[in-house]
């Protein structure tokens, strides 16, 4: 049977902290994507694989069980006992610790679909697919059980994230048309009900969900619901004040600059920001950070004009 080692699918130690493992999960699921690779069976099947790992690895519960395991086979090759014993990782002094052998229920209990850890959890304990020596003898039929939910990773642009966007999926043999709403962040998390792995013995399919990350913009920052973005302002308009046009999403508005504005003065314009992901009707805000140019072209009377008040406010102080 097959040994599922979820640490080396992923390309990780098997001490990886969780960021290293999600670093990890997102690089890869990005590389074999089927919308990467279209009809490449090979890609598919590994993009399954780094979809089943991912989804152990980053459960505490699931992970510390998954290790628990892979240990226990380690001891078995080593010439150890057969015996896995099933308790409490730790107890208190003085508490009672209860202790059982696993069967299939536990790891139904604990994983949900069964089928993605049959062939791993065959091969531990030496049985078939029919993980009949889990109870000594006899075959036992697999329990109904939902589908295990899965995570697509979708890149889309700051502009995509403000209007809303869609996506075509294609998970398997399947094609998902998904709605992405106006607002979401990199982190965001889209569920599509009933659109991941199929369920067993007639039990629902398990959800899909999309985990969105927003590309940087060359333009403007993002932070939560609010942007930022720097606006040329030569120095003249600084100096006696003017009208300054200012980017938004949504195309430029115009600020008034009132005189003796310093560079890197910031401007807030309420409601030009992002939409926000729970009230779309309602936006963040818009910070404008001046930056000061000068104004192109200057004439020679233009520039001399300038060097007549430097030298006057050399001579006032």
């Amino acid at each position: 049977m097959e040994r599922k080692n979820y640490y080396a699918a992923l390309g990780v130690a098997p001490n990886a902290d969780d960021k290293t493992i999600r670093d990890a999960y997102r690089k890869l699921a990005r590389q074999y994507h089927p919308d990467i690779n279209p009809g490449d069976q090979v890609a598919e099947e590994r993009f399954k694989e780094i979809n089943e790992a991912y989804q152990t690895l980053s459960d505490p519960q699931k992970r510390q069980t998954y290790d628990a395991l892979r240990q226990h086979q380690g001891h078995r090759q080593r010439g150890g006992s057969d015996s896995f014993n099933w308790s409490q990782w730790q107890a208190s002094p003085g508490q009672r610790v209860y202790t059982r052998s696993v069967v299939p229920d536990d790891m139904d209990d604990l994983f949900g679909n069964p089928e993605p850890f049959s062939d791993f959890v065959g091969s531990i304990f030496g049985q078939g697919d029919d993980r009949s020596g889990f109870y000594g003898s006899g075959q036992r039929a697999a329990r109904p059980r939902r589908g295990r939910d899965l995570d697509v990773p979708v890149e889309i642009t700051l502009e995509e994230a403000f209007h809303g966007t869609q996506r075509t999926l294609e998970v398997g043999d399947r094609r998902i048309e998904a709605c992405i709403p106006p607002g979401v962040r990199t982190g965001s998390r889209i569920r599509l009900t009933s659109q991941g792995a199929e369920g067993s013995g007639g039990s629902p399919p398990g959800d899909l969900y999309m985990v969105i990350e927003v590309l940087p913009h060359p333009r403007f920052d993002r932070d939560g619901d609010d942007l930022t973005t720097e606006i040329m302002v030569d120095a003249l308009t600084a100096a006696i004040g003017g009208d300054v046009r200012v980017p938004t999403l949504e195309g430029g508005v115009l600020l008034k600059i009132p005189p003796r504005t310093q560079a890197d003065k910031t401007f807030r314009l309420r409601g030009k920001g992002m939409p926000k992901l729970e009230r779309p009707m309602e936006r963040g805000d818009l910070y404008a950070r001046v930056k000061l140019v000068l104004p192109e072209p200057l004439s020679d009377g233009e520039l001399e004009a300038l060097r007549t008040l430097v030298q006057r406010r050399v001579r006032s102080q």
